[in-house]
Order: structure tokens, then C-alpha cells, then sequence
């Protein structure tokens, strides 16, 4: 089969390569998938030069998420009308996303719900987990409460826009682009949108009467996360997701003090592994507001996996409005 390696940890990608290696085989519980998508994350990037928490053994097949049909079941992985057949469509994630075929635990898939294409589905769970985890497990938002959403046009920011209106809030939608939050205006229709290049303090004060805002979902850091203290409500909660602008932020004390303010570091897979029934839960949660077709996860473009590098390029150069998908079966 052919699969995106990572041979060797290096720079701008250097190090990976489309070549043919033998398909996988599933193992006792383990299930033979044939790729039909595969989302495109930043730690999968970052692993490519090493920089992630997470650093496989080379060589490695990034792709944490992925959708696909069943090519195969190994042993002891439940069968019939209760469980998996060749053919059924699922989508899952670990590892191995970017090739023709991949192997994951059969306990670990979910059958691909009927309102989301291949491409939504393999898109779908990181985003919309972590989303949901800040906002039900972390913040507890309430219907009627304004969220200012930072970086919104990216997948986990888009999630956050598309899930917390579900949730009733009122919904800030915050982009260094103007087209950005244009096509964010057009196809989710947020309570108001703000360009953060020209300062949003002041505007997200107007918006909410003076207030505040009640949630602030960040996954930028750096001067966003300076700014977002001048404009969170007393008694708000900011939700600290990641570092996209590469700096980490300092909390000066004294302002969450005066304000305040509470201060969430959110991070859904290892919610789960330290409250497992909880994280079931979560699962079962997000997955229900996709099959009930209450969701809008957007696939910004899709690559075949030869395209792999123009895949990467569209999300480091912060150009994709949603999700990146990489289509091993194109």
C-alpha cells in the first residue's frame, strides 16, 4: 500500500515521503481499515520535526483521525447484526491515518453517522471533544452567555462556534481575516464576529453591554491571551487550548484576582484518561449531536495523499477556514 513515512525528524517536512510499505494486518481486536480520509491536525505537523508531546519511533504514518471502510477483522472483534462487518463505514483515530490502509482497536471506532460525508467524519471527533469538553465539563456555559471564540476559523475554533450556538449561547466569532470571518458570517451565522488585528477589547465590551464575556475559548495565546484578560467578565472563565501564536502567556495575578476570573486549561483526551467514565460519556455525547445531523463540521479542501505537502502548507500558512483532509483513496 502507499503511505506517508516520517523517516527521519527534520524541518519542513524533510523527512517524510509517499512510499510503498506492506499492508498492515489486524491483530486480536484490532480492525483493517481502508482509508478513505484523513484529517490533518497540528500535532500531526509538529510530529513530523519531533516538537509534540508525543514523539512515535521513526519511521512513522501520521494521521490521528480517519474515516474509512472495514477491509478486514482480526480475531475476537465482534461480528453479526451487534458488531463490525467487511464494508462497514467507521471512523476512529491513534495513529496510521495518512495511507490506503490502516489498523486500529475495534473498540476505538465508531460507525460513521449517516448526516457526515468520509471527509466530515475524519475531521470531526478531536475538534468537536475538545470543544465539547471545555464548554460542559470546564466552563459549565449557560444559555444566553456570551463566548468569545479565538482563532474561530480553525477546526478546533470552528467547533467551539458551531457547538457552543448549539448550546444556546451568544457567540463572538474572533479572526486575524476579514475573508475568514466573511465565510464564518455566511455559513454559521454568529450573534457577531471581530478582527482581532485592530483590538477587540473594546468592541467585545460594547457587545456585551459592558460585561464581558462570559467564556473565552483560546487557542492562540500570545497577545491574544494578554488582550482577552481586559475583556472577560467578572466571574468568566477562559479556556486555554493551545499556542498557536507560539508564545506561551503569563497571568499576572493581581488581574484574576481583581476580576475574578477563573483561568481552564482544557485538554479532552487526557480528561478522559483521568475521569473514564466521564470520557465515555463525552464520546457518546458528541456523537449523538452528529447522528442527530445537529452539527456543521466544514472541509475546507481535501488532497490526495501525493498532495500531502500542499495539505501540511494550507495549515501551517493558516489558510484553511475548518478542516484539511488528506484522501488516500483519490
Amino acid at each position: 500500500m502507499k503511505a506517508l513515512v516520517v523517516e527521519q525528524l527534520a524541518p519542513d517536512y524533510a523527512g517524510c515521503v509517499v512510499k510503498d510499505i506492506p499492508t498492515p494486518k489486524p491483530g486480536p481486536g484490532e480492525v483493517l481499515i481502508r482509508v478513505c480520509a484523513a484529517a490533518v491536525n497540528f500535532p500531526d505537523l509538529m510530529q513530523t520535526r519531533g516538537e509534540h508531546q508525543h514523539k512515535p519511533s521513526v519511521p512513522f504514518t501520521p494521521g490521528m483521525e480517519l474515516a474509512g471502510e472495514i477491509a478486514a477483522l482480526g480475531d475476537g472483534v465482534p461480528g453479526g447484526i451487534d458488531g463490525f462487518q467487511v464494508g462497514d463505514p467507521v471512523c476512529g483515530g491513534g495513529r496510521g491515518g495518512m495511507a490506503e490502509f490502516a489498523v486500529l482497536p475495534a473498540a476505538g471506532l465508531r460507525r460513521k453517522p449517516d448526516a457526515l460525508t468520509f471527509s466530515q467524519a475524519a475531521g470531526y471527533p478531536v475538534a468537536y471533544l475538545t470543544a465539547y469538553v471545555a464548554f460542559e465539563r470546564c466552563a459549565r456555559l449557560q444559555p444566553g452567555e456570551w463566548v468569545l471564540v479565538h482563532g474561530a476559523a480553525g477546526g478546533v475554533g470552528l467547533a467551539a462556534v458551531d457547538l457552543a450556538q448549539i448550546m444556546g449561547a451568544r457567540v463572538i466569532a474572533a479572526s486575524a481575516s476579514d475573508h475568514k470571518l466573511e465565510v464564518i458570517a455566511r455559513e454559521f451565522a454568529p450573534d457577531a464576529t471581530v478582527n482581532v488585528t485592530q483590538g477587540f477589547r473594546e468592541r467585545v465590551k460594547d457587545l456585551t453591554g459592558g460585561k464581558g464575556a462570559d467564556v473565552i475559548y483560546d487557542p492562540v495565546g500570545g497577545d491574544i491571551f494578554d488582550e482577552s484578560l481586559r475583556c472577560i467578565a467578572f466571574g468568566g472563565r477562559i479556556l486555554s487550548i493551545g499556542f498557536t501564536s507560539g508564545r506561551l502567556p503569563v497571568l499576572p495575578v493581581n488581574i484574576a484576582l481583581i476580576k475574578g476570573f477563573s483561568v481552564m486549561g482544557v485538554r479532552a483526551g487526557e480528561y478522559g484518561r483521568q475521569f473514564p467514565d466521564k470520557g465515555a460519556e463525552n464520546q457518546e455525547a458528541i456523537w449523538k449531536l452528529a447522528d442527530e445531523g445537529k452539527v456543521r463540521p466544514r472541509v475546507d479542501a481535501e488532497y490526495p495523499l501525493n498532495d500531502w505537502r500542499a495539505a501540511f502548507d494550507s495549515l501551517a500558512d493558516r489558510k484553511v477556514i475548518g478542516k484539511t483532509i488528506v484522501r488516500p483513496d483519490l
